[in-house]
């Protein structure tokens, strides 16, 4: 029986996603994004849980795709790559789909972080990297573009020429430089304990007004100033009307740890 790709386990109120190929350094082929897209499909649905954490099994988080297992099937490749007007192919939507989900995604980075590696954690909503995690936009050593998706969260995270630099060249940076330039995070020598110390202040918050902001942050970064506040408002409005407003609002003011139910704004 074929190992899985991606596994993922649910422990109480957070998602660990990992990707499941240690012997190719956590490589992308096309099981691997069918596997890590199913799985985030998964979770948009689930009201219960309040965090996702993205993380690679053995040495690396992702060593970029694996050309020579992804284009055995050349038919199936073309089919994942041209997708019908309007819409994202499979390529772009493995690494999109993080932002869809109603509840913070952090990724969890160490050893390799490569091509399709580096946009799999961009798509992430935060990014905690080892100091000497090696992260480079390598597709410019294969004379190609970043086409995963990547430029979208690249271009918000960075400016417009650190990007230029880092995508013409190839150029591997550390987890370090990666967080100086703002393409990572934080940095610690134990990012799972980083990225969980963030979550635990996460599940103290309403899921709601969590997924709401979130939901907001995203659209508003492209919408124009009328649309963005129309969104606001109805957003807030929306948390008005939460019942975990009301608990956060009773516990903060009788200053006790709230106890929230399951979430309700969303999918």
């Amino acid at each position: 029986m074929t190992e899985p790709r991606v596994l993922t386990e649910i422990d109480g109120p957070i998602a660990y996603v990992t990707l499941n190929r240690p012997d190719k350094l956590n490589g992308v082929d096309l099981e691997l994004i069918d596997e890590l897209i199913a799985a985030a499909e998964a979770l948009r649905g689930n009201r219960d849980i309040r965090a996702v954490v993205l993380q690679g099994s053995g040495r690396s988080f992702c060593a970029g795709l694996d050309f020579g297992a992804a284009f055995k099937d050349k038919r199936r490749v073309a089919r994942f790559f041209f997708a019908g007007p309007r819409m994202v192919n499979r390529f772009q939507k493995v690494t999109a789909i993080w932002r869809d989900l109603p509840v913070p995604v952090v990724a969890v980075v160490h050893g390799h972080c490569y091509g399709a590696g580096v946009q799999l954690a961009a798509g992430a909503d935060l990014r905690f990297t080892t100091p000497d995690a090696t992260w480079s936009i390598l597709e410019a050593k294969w004379g190609l573009v970043p086409d995963m998706a990547g430029t979208v969260p690249f271009g918000e995270l960075l400016p417009a020429d650190v990007v230029m630099r880092l995508s013409m060249t190839g150029e591997s940076i550390t987890g370090k430089r990666a967080v100086e330039l703002g393409l990572a995070t934080e940095v610690s020598d134990d990012p799972l304990k980083a990225a969980l110390g963030f979550i635990e202040q996460i599940i103290e918050r309403s899921p709601d007004s969590v997924a709401a902001t979130k939901r907001l942050l995203y659209a508003n970064r492209h919408q124009s100033l009328r649309k963005a506040y129309r969104l606001e408002r109805r957003l807030q409005a929306a948390m008005f009307k939460s019942k975990n407003t009301t608990i956060a609002r009773r516990a903060g003011m009788a200053k006790e740890s709230p106890a929230f139910g399951p979430r309700t704004y969303g999918p």
